[in-house]
């Protein structure tokens, strides 16, 4: 019958291939935390450990290490000490500055372009809506050596500059805010001008306060991206000091090859990097949800 509540037993069924999507997921990680917290032995035993045995610390800072001295062959290095010059915690401040200020000015700019574009068109504003569409389905990859060439001859190879301002520029974003805009009522906009505001106080006290779903729906994506983001940074740093954690995260994983002892502080290391991302997403589940259905909804 219409309407009619399905049986509890059914729902169960629908839900499996979700639940079975979650578990399969949610090993890996798992798999991850725990080892960060296992001695060495336990680590690479055979078979494997799916519970800790013997809790420690050492993968993070292993004290028994001595500075200088050489390492005896059951001896490592937490990953607060492999990085001698200059520490795993610089290549953290490193990733949240770029990360944070990337995502904050592209949100930003991408929201007043798309604002210029739809409540204060001029001639061509259409085509160059298209222009950006069709950037759009360009892979990132083709712009990679003229991006290079250009933060070569601008100077900025081993810079923060180099890391910020080529990710800068987000197409994607200015077509979902657009779609967000299209909902804003005209008329709204034409009695703050008839108020005597400008178009940026327009922008900044009218149009981004309803944007809200749609820019931590946004956010959350960009900033995934910018956070993991590896092959732009190994192109254009060189050094230690602008080093960000995704190359330190490779620089472990290549001593996994001969030296074994490595995997605890690697494990270590993706715990730390993973948990910035799980906690943000935790907190604006519910925002990004909301602005994935309005986004979907509108225009």
């Amino acid at each position: 019958m219409v309407g009619e509540r399905p049986h509890p037993l059914l729902l169960w069924l629908l839900r499996l291939p979700f639940l079975a999507l979650a578990v399969s997921v949610m090993i890996p990680y798992y798999w991850m935390a725990t080892n960060a917290f296992k001695t060495i032995p336990e680590i690479i035993r055979n078979p494997p450990t799916w519970w800790i045995h013997t809790f420690t610390l050492d993968n993070f800072f292993n004290p028994d290490t001595v500075p200088g001295a050489a390492r005896r062959s059951d001896e490592f290095q937490g990953v607060f000490q492999i990085f001698a010059n200059t520490g795993f915690a610089q290549f953290y401040v490193n990733s949240v500055v770029i990360t944070a200020l990337t995502v904050t000015i592209s949100l930003l700019l991408a929201s007043l372009v798309a604002y210029v574009l739809v409540k204060h068109p001029f001639p061509g504003s259409q085509a160059l809506f298209l222009v950006l569409l069709g950037s759009m389905m360009i892979p990132w990859e083709v712009t990679i050596i003229p991006n290079f060439l250009t933060v070569r001859d601008l100077g900025w190879i081993n810079s923060y500059q180099a890391l910020l301002f080529p990710g800068l520029a987000k197409a994607f974003a200015v077509f979902f805010f657009r779609q967000a805009i299209l909902a804003i009522p005209d008329d709204l906009v034409d009695a703050a001008r008839i108020d005597g505001a400008g178009e940026l106080r327009i922008w900044w006290s009218i149009v981004l306060p309803m944007l809200r779903p749609a820019l931590a729906a946004i956010a959350i994506p960009v900033m995934l991206g910018e956070w993991n983001n590896y092959l732009w940074p190994l192109l254009v740093i060189n050094d230690d000091a602008h080093q960000t954690l995704p190359l330190a995260l490779g620089k472990l994983a290549g001593n996994l090859t001969y030296d074994p002892r490595g995997a605890g502080p690697m494990m270590a290391a993706s715990l730390l990097v993973s948990l910035p991302m799980v906690i943000i997403f935790l907190l604006f589940q519910r925002q990004f949800v909301q602005g994935l259905a309005a986004g979907a909804t509108k225009g």
